[in-house]
């Protein structure tokens, strides 16, 4: 055996990935420091720094006080000065506190002063719906930071992926906002050993087929392979495009198989209205991609409401198997 099947080893979870990619960077870069509210003694609300505070001790896993703002702004001043910060957010909702710093500073700093500072912020997000937190804590707001150019946005959906793109994010010159899913903080899968990254702007194909193209992000990319495996048995062969990153987006990947397969359903927890399919949607629209469809566009998002607290409301506004599945039928056969 040799090279990446040397460094596989037993299953980490989600959490455990990313707190492992945290370790591997603090140990590697005295500049990389950790910051958020409860990320210290506690852990993180989540337990995802766990016990990194005792290894590395509180000049660097730093807990900032209760204001997203303030704690962003650290973040941001602390990378213009040549440290490389991970912020942590408890929920990806607080990231509304603290717009001004995110959309206003991080993003424009660059740019606004020609070249002459980078701002090389990482800033994690616990995000989506699924644990019965309600309406304000459980959307899934990447859209919002998707539309600032100068901000870099990638949702994880495995613990490989977890890794290695954080990995990638604590290395990139410029702002990265990590969108990870609650849900999939316990999911486990095989990570490899060590340093490596995951290159940003790269989607996965997770499956190959040829009767559609399924694009999905985050957990609906888990959902959409799930239910890929269920369409196979009825003969219906998907593509599924884990797309990895928001911004930037890899085109290509995208366009090659909507080429191929001649269908188009994106499927997102956001809601549905300018989300991310939409803008999948126009990219296939605008290119050469849309000669070969023979069928609409299906985007599959989260419903018009904010998210509610009852369990089965809850997943009702969201994308689940069966939607998928029942949506993914009716583009094939064409009832839509």
């Amino acid at each position: 055996m040799s090279g990446r099947s040397e460094r596989v080893r037993g299953k980490l979870s989600y959490a455990e990935a990313i707190r492992e990619a945290l370790d591997i960077a603090m140990d590697r870069d005295e500049r990389v420091v950790l910051m958020g509210e409860d990320i210290g003694v506690y852990g993180g609300a989540f337990q995802v720094t766990g016990d990194l505070f005792g290894k590395y001790g509180p000049e660097r896993v730093i807990d900032t006080p209760i204001s997203e703002l303030g704690g962003a702004g650290v973040a941001i001043g602390a990378a213009m000065t040549g440290l490389r910060p991970v912020f942590e957010f408890q929920f990806s909702d607080f990231a509304a506190l603290a717009m001004e710093q995110i959309v206003n500073q991080a993003a424009k700093l660059r740019y606004m002063l020609g070249g002459a500072v980078s701002v090389p912020v990482v800033m994690r997000f616990p995000a989506g719906s699924g644990t019965g937190a309600a309406a304000q804590h459980s959307q899934s707001i990447e859209a919002w930071l998707g539309h600032v150019p100068g901000l870099k946005v990638v949702q994880p959906s495995t613990p490989e992926d977890a890794k290695g793109l954080l990995l990638s994010a604590i290395e990139d010159p410029d702002p990265v906002m990590i969108f990870e899913h609650k849900l999939l903080y316990k999911t486990k899968g095989h990570v490899p050993r060590g340093h490596y990254e995951t290159p940003i702007g790269e989607a996965a194909l997770r499956r190959i087929g040829h009767s559609l193209t399924i694009v999905a992000t985050s957990i609906m990319a888990r959902k959409s392979l799930s239910a890929a495996e269920e369409l196979a048995r009825q003969g219906i062969h998907a593509d599924v495009i884990d797309l990895r990153s928001i911004r930037p987006i890899d085109r290509e990947t995208v366009l090659a198989s909507v080429r191929k397969t001649g269908r188009l359903m994106c499927v997102y927890e956001g809601v549905k209205t300018l989300g991310i399919g939409a803008e999948i949607s126009a990219m296939v629209a605008e290119s050469d991609a849309f000669d070969f469809l023979e069928a609409p566009i299906v985007r599959l998002g989260g419903a018009e409401c904010p998210i509610p607290y009852n369990p089965e409301l809850e997943k009702s506004v969201v994308p689940q198997e069966p939607d998928i599945l029942e949506a993914a039928r009716n583009l094939v056969q064409g009832r839509i």
